[in-house]
């Protein structure tokens, strides 16, 4: 089942930060990441992704750096310490939504 862009649109930047959290990652890889842990529910493009990375490095709340490896030179990015409290004020916020939504329809009966 693919999941509609309207919700993807509102999570993309918990999820890009809290992979960041992780670890330094180039954009390919955090794609990668994100299809290998959702099974492939989750796809980023990547022109969805460069403009999200874009706008949190101009938040500041991601610095990119240039790194080779292996001969090949990538662009890598990296979460700042505001943006580690972005991610906080994210994951509050999203706690909030997601157990918000389940009283909601976890109330109802389907059919």
């Amino acid at each position: 089942m693919k999941i509609s862009k309207e919700l993807m649109k509102g999570s993309t930047v918990i999820l890009i930060l809290t992979l960041l959290n992780r670890k330094d990652m180039y954009g390919y890889e955090m794609t990668k990441e994100m299809e290998a842990h959702t099974d492939g529910v989750f796809t980023l493009k990547e022109g969805t992704l460069y403009p999200i990375l874009h706008t949190l490095e101009s938040d500041k709340f991601v610095e990119s750096y240039w790194n080779e490896k292996d001969g090949r030179k990538r662009k890598y990015y990296r979460i700042t310490k505001s943006g580690k409290a972005e991610l906080g004020i994210k994951m509050e916020e999203w706690t909030l939504f997601r157990s918000t939504v389940d009283r909601i329809i976890g109330a109802g009966e389907v059919g």
